[in-house]
């Protein structure tokens, strides 16, 4: 077996100092951006390959519209809980 490089952590991107409004339905999977890179925040597109970070799966409980953290600092992933306001 090859040896393979270990996989340094990369710090996450501030995408935005503001959550995102998402309306999400009941039942379906959303997959939220935590490195800061994806083109379509808040969710992932796969720009975190090699950062070191994944994303964080959220199962939506209820239909609803929910606010996401925008940027990546929250203490309560995937959810804004206003970390944005003292960066």
């Amino acid at each position: 077996m090859a040896d393979q490089e270990p996989v340094t952590k990369t710090a996450a991107l501030i995408a935005q100092k503001a959550p995102y409004g998402v309306d999400v339905e009941a039942g379906k999977t959303y997959y939220w951006c935590a490195c800061g890179r994806s083109a379509k925040q808040p969710f992932c597109d796969g720009s975190h390959k090699g950062t070191g970070i994944t994303p964080l799966a959220h199962q939506a409980e209820k239909s609803a519209k929910v606010w996401m953290c925008g940027c990546k600092a929250t203490k309560t992933p995937p959810f804004c809980d206003g970390t944005h306001k003292s960066l």
